[in-house]
């Protein structure tokens, strides 16, 4: 199979331009880096909030232990 030739490429994207317009595609894009901001915006928003440490089961064996000795 041998790749598409540039004029291949430019009537596809000629039909996309007509099929959709310009406005459309750029306000496709314009929402794409919205969700993008936002996406970065909530893992920085994650980063800050303290992680809860998980207990291994050693350390509840040992704490079970410590309580049946007292």
């Amino acid at each position: 199979m041998h790749a598409p030739s540039i004029w291949g490429i430019l009537v596809v994207a000629v039909v996309v331009i007509l099929l959709f317009g310009r406005g459309k595609i750029s306000g496709m894009m314009g929402e794409v880096a919205s969700g993008i901001k936002a996406f970065q915006k909530g893992m920085k928003d994650d980063e800050d909030k303290p992680v809860e440490r998980v207990a291994t089961t050693a350390e509840v064996d040992a704490r079970e232990t410590e309580r049946k000795d007292v």
